[in-house]
Parts: structure tokens; sequence; C-alpha cells
């Protein structure tokens, strides 16, 4: 009987010092330094959950669900009150880089590389997800910018590139390296835009509801060299130029030759080389000052084989409804250290019904909320 109460009391204190060092494990987690971001006057950050690992793209449901995309494999959904999380759900996992999410008709779409899946009614079914539905599997299935930001447009289209299946090449250029549109229901699938290398961020302008996104640059030509770009498509069928020409004027050294810079749509503004340009959108809300109003908001992922890092913040872009004086200067910066250390990336931003704007990091896994104030 001793015999048995010690080994009864061994077990019982290894589970004490197992749950005792799951406790330490779980409080270790540093939640980000978010006072290290630096804002204009008036503006302020929270973190609203730090717990969405490899947070990419969001999406708003009219209902105040807020969906998250990761390249981890997993679907999010944060139920929000008063600017706060009062719920998570993960909706989804074991999918292949689900990095896009859009809403339409009490229904979320999610892009998987190859395939674009609904889930239906999901709001109310947050527990007990559905099955997903199968819009189409038919999008190439590389992995290389295989990742898709999706979304809605105007015309009640859904909008979903394919990024180069490669730094630089010459692809089928009606299957890579372009902008798509297609039914809601996967039908008559057609190109609107060819020529961009990688977009993982688009909105439609307020204004004139037309296309603007982002488009990331090739890589090895140098720190500098080519730009990332902001890009507008007011009409379908236009070109912006890869592989042949990149940042608007930089021709291709391999492909360049015969494909002059000037027989492309060139970018409303040149964002910087590598700083890895992905979400954008602009502000539509009236928290911010006035100014803000109708600007773009853009995130920047941040570079991975500069000799000297850049990006790794979220910058603003003033600029016309036609595209006319762009103005490009830092809103949110500090993921970035003067060290040259990193501990957050940028890779999505959301304005909110409230006016407050969102902030995904996929590198901490977390979701931050500027507000402003006046000061």
């Amino acid at each position: 009987m001793r015999a048995r109460l010690v080994h009864l009391a061994f077990l019982a204190a290894s589970l004490l010092i197992v749950l005792a060092g799951a406790f330490i494990a779980a409080g270790a987690r540093a939640a980000p330094p978010i006072d290290q971001i630096k804002l204009p006057p008036g503006f302020s950050i929270t973190v609203l959950s730090d717990d969405v690992p490899s947070a990419r793209a969001m999406v708003l449901s009219p209902k105040g669900v807020l969906y998250a995309g990761s390249l981890d494999g997993h679907v999010y959904a944060l139920e929000l009150q008063n600017g706060h999380v009062r719920a998570k759900h993960v909706i989804a996992s074991g999918l292949d880089e689900p990095a896009g999410v859009t809403f339409r008709d009490g229904a979320l779409y999610v892009s998987a590389i190859s395939r674009i899946l609904r889930f239906d009614d999901i709001d109310d079914h947050l527990d007990a997800p559905p099955k997903p539905v199968v819009v189409t599997d038919k999008l190439p299935s590389d992995r290389h910018h295989g990742w898709k930001f999706i979304a809605f447009g105007p015309d009640g289209k859904l909008y979903v590139p394919t990024g180069a299946p490669c730094n630089i090449c010459e692809p089928d250029r009606t299957r890579y390296a372009l902008i798509a549109r297609m039914n809601p229901d996967g039908s008559d699938y057609e190109v609107f835009a060819h020529g961009v290398r990688n977009t993982v961020g688009f909105d439609w302008n307020p204004q004139t509801k037309e296309l603007w996104f982002t488009d990331n640059g090739r890589d090895m030509l140098g720190d500098d060299v080519p730009d990332d770009k902001l890009n507008r498509a007011p009409k379908a069928g236009m070109d912006f130029g890869y592989p042949y020409c990149h940042g608007g004027d930089v021709p291709d050294p391999q492909y360049g030759a015969g494909h002059p810079c000037s027989g492309f749509t060139p970018p409303v503004a040149k964002l910087g080389a590598h700083v890895a340009s992905l979400g954008m959108r602009f502000y539509t809300g009236t928290m911010f000052p006035a100014d803000y109003k109708n600007n773009v908001f853009i995130a920047e992922h941040g570079s991975w084989n500069r000799s000297t890092k850049v990006g790794y913040r979220v910058v603003r872009v003033v600029v016309g409804a036609n595209g006319a004086k762009p103005r490009m200067e830092p809103f949110a910066q500090g993921w970035l250290r003067p060290s040259g250390d990193v501990w957050g990336r940028p890779a999505d931003v959301l304005p909110m019904p409230d006016g407050s704007l969102l902030v995904s990091d996929d590198y901490a896994g977390a979701i931050y909320r500027i507000t402003y104030a006046q000061p």
C-alpha cells in the first residue's frame, strides 16, 4: 500500500511539473513590442490578437466577424466587439496555403493555390464549419508565387491573380503573371490584366471604381533595382510589362530586347526596391484626419535578399483619383529595428467600419488595430 501511495504521489508531482511547464511556456510567449511602432501624432496602435499564426489577408463579414487567411494551412475567425476579440475560431485547417479570403452573400471564399473554396453561411456556423464547396480547382498548382490574394470587384466578379512561377522567366502569359476574374461560381474565367509578376494586394478606388494593385519587382538586379509598383487598371486588357520591363522603366537584361518599356502601362507610383509591397486598401473611414480620405495604405512585408533590410512597415500613398501626383510617406514603422533585427512583417491592411485600420503580421502571428484621436 505504501509503495502504491508513493507511486501515486510521484505521478501527481510529475503532472504538476508538466502543467507548470506548460503554463510557463504559454506565459513566456512575449507580447509584440508595439511600443516600438512609430506613428504620426494622434495615432495609437494596440494588439487586437497575438494568436493568429502566419496571419495574411483579412476580410470582415457584415455581421462583424473578422476572417484571416494564413500560409500554415489554417483559416481563422475572430468575433469582434468594441474593438476587441470576443472569441476565436479555427474554421479550416490542412489547406494548401490559404492566404486569401473574401466574403460575399454570407459565404467566405478562400484561396488555396490551385483551388478556390467557399464556406457557406459561415458566420452562423463558426463552431461547426460546413464542408467547403469547391468553386474551382483549375488554377495552376505551382507553389512559387502560388498563394493568392482574392477579392470581389464592383462588377460582382471574383478577382484571382496567378503570379509568375519563378523570379524571372517567360511563362505562358495566358496562365501566369496575371490578374483574372470569374463569376462567383467559378464560371467564365477571363484574364483581366497581363504582365503582373506577383500581386498580393488590390482594391477598387472608391471614387472611380477602378482596380488598383501592388506588384512585386523581380530579384537579383541589385539592392536598388527594380521598384515594386502601385498600378492602376481602369479597364481590362492592359499589360504591365513582366517579364520584359520592371518598375515601369527598367528593361529586363534577359527578356527586354524588342519589348520597350514604352509599350506597357507605367505604374502610378514606384514603391521602392525589395520592400515587398503586399496588402493595400483605400481608406474610406472618418476616424482619421480628413486628408487621409481615399489615401492608399500599403503593407510592406520587407526585403529578404537585400544587403541592408528595407520595408517592414505600413506606408501611406496620397494620390489623385486618376493617379496624378502620388506622394508616399511612412505611416507605421518599427517592426525593423535600427540594429537590423526584425520582430514583425506587415502582410495586409484593412479599414474597419469604425474608421480604425487593422494590420496583419504573419511573422509575429498578430493583428494590430490603429486608431486616431485628436492630440
